[in-house]
């Protein structure tokens, strides 16, 4: 099974994972324990680019609530970096700047918003804090999972790109 499918299937078998209302957060989700998580993670990743990363823990009605911001004047690319931590499964995705602006990071290097340094660095913090980074380029295909997101006829207004449509992206990584 290649990368992509294996992710693929680790989405699959988190949504299926029972919660409050199913989409914001499974059972059992420890919001301290993420926040602590997140944190140290946003820790790492100053000491690591030598510049303060900020820390936005006040997102609600989310799948996500965890929100890690690496400013430009950190980056080699000097392109502002963003990574979301999902409720569900430590799921990570990177953004370079924004959530549509590349297919995944070896697009973003290819692109020149992303050095390879820098993505060392975040894959580095992200595999000892044992989150799964997901590709962007997953995230975005059309929802097709349990939940009331993928029914016949339902519209999520989303926002940006996704409105419209429920997406991966949705599920795990969006205001609901």
């Amino acid at each position: 099974m290649n990368e992509d499918a294996q992710v693929l299937a680790l989405l699959h078998t988190l949504d299926q994972l029972s919660g409050p209302d199913h989409l914001e957060f499974p059972d059992g989700f420890d919001h301290p324990l993420a926040k602590a998580q997140a944190t140290q993670l946003k820790d790492r990743l100053t000491k690591d680019f030598g510049h303060a990363c900020g820390l936005d823990d006040e997102i609600q009605d989310a799948s996500y609530y965890f929100k890690i911001a690496i400013p430009a004047e950190a980056t080699e690319a000097g392109v502002p970096l963003g990574l979301r931590l999902s409720n569900f499964g430590n799921l990570a995705v990177v953004t370079t700047p924004g959530p549509d602006s590349h297919d995944d990071l070896d697009h973003a290097v290819r692109e020149g918003a992303l050095a390879v340094a820098d993505r060392g660095r975040i894959e580095a913090a992200l595999c000892d804090f044992g989150y799964t980074p997901v590709p962007p380029r997953l995230l975005h295909r059309p929802y097709d999972g349990v939940t009331w997101l993928a029914g016949e006829g339902s519209f999520y207004a989303g926002y940006g790109p996704h409105q419209g449509r429920a997406t991966w992206w949705t599920r795990y990584f969006e205001h609901l």
